[in-house]
């Protein structure tokens, strides 16, 4: 039974020192970025809110077939009928779920791996390298292309397939950072008094592993729902699920869709949202990069 007077808002207060440090970071973003995080905000409030935000849901047909934009439909509706202004409130939330389910997968996952190849060597580093070289040797858009014609399209398919081509620069990275670490004083002697390898992966290389797959979490994020977009405008897509790129597949496959007026508020829409959340977590990636570790310049070659 919960305590008295503990109210909802002191279970969900963020320590001072937290806000201190969050409210820090966000102080050496530029103006582009706190923008671009506003933005980013923005379209997860839509996802979140998706359902208050959209006075119909986005799978049933609601009125009349390719009908424009009015008060019944914000921005009109499809050839069957279906509100487009719910299709773009749900797509954002499955755009969202599939780009951050790939990048939280692909890159604390490879993250993981990198680090315990880095930090064992050995057999299990070879083997953790020599698929990492052979993935990323790999051109990667056409496999994904092939793989998610044979899997079959749903979304749990394409995040696998997104996964198994993401997880390999986080770990060359994370492993690359690892033996960079490990062989630094504080480490050795922490290992001379009994350190066992888990407590110093997890006290000493993971805190300065970090703030590196975060910079990459928001590219792979980027990376992801492009590719998700790409695997869907060719037709890869879970058909049912009502995402960004699918909206395009249908609207670029309708027939008379650039000799009517339709595209204004069928085709643009989701194509104006996409871009925007790409340049949203393209200027946000920037500045996380350079505020929270700038050696991945030097990782990248920049």
């Amino acid at each position: 039974m919960p305590a008295k007077g503990i109210s909802v808002t002191r279970i969900f207060q963020v320590p001072s020192h937290l806000q201190s440090q969050i409210g820090d970071l966000l102080s050496k973003f530029s103006l582009e970025g706190k923008l671009a995080l506003c933005g980013i905000a923005l379209i997860a409030m839509v996802a979140i809110f998706a359902p208050l935000l959209s006075a119909h849901p986005p799978e049933r047909i609601t009125g009349g077939a390719l009908e424009a934009p009015g008060r019944d439909h914000l921005l009109g509706t499809d050839e069957l009928g279906m509100d487009i202004w719910a299709q773009i409130c749900y797509g954002a939330r499955m755009s969202l779920f599939i780009g951050l389910a790939v990048a939280c997968i692909a890159g604390f996952g490879g993250g993981v791996l990198g680090i315990l190849a880095g930090y064992y060597g050995g057999v299990a580093d070879r083997v953790v390298m020599a698929a990492v070289d052979i993935l990323m040797a790999l051109p990667t858009f056409p496999l994904l292309v092939v793989i998610s014609a044979f899997v079959g399209p749903s979304i749990a398919n394409v995040i696998f397939v997104l996964t198994l081509f993401s997880w390999a620069k986080p770990a060359r990275i994370a492993r690359s950072q690892t033996l960079a670490i490990k062989s630094n004083t504080y480490i050795v002697a922490a290992r001379n008094y009994g350190a066992t390898p888990l407590y110093v992966m997890r006290r000493h290389i993971l805190p300065e592993v970090l703030p590196i797959l975060f910079v990459l979490i928001i590219s792979i994020t980027s990376y992801a729902i492009m590719a998700e977009t790409g695997l869907a405008f060719l037709g890869l897509g879970d058909p049912t699920a009502k995402t960004w790129g699918m909206m395009l597949y249908y609207a670029t496959n309708f027939v008379s869709i650039y000799f009517t007026p339709y595209w204004q508020w069928w085709l643009v829409p989701p194509l104006v949202a996409l871009i925007f959340l790409l340049l949203c977590l393209a200027f946000v990636g920037r500045d996380l990069e350079e505020v929270l570790d700038p050696r991945m310049r030097e990782i990248r070659g920049g």
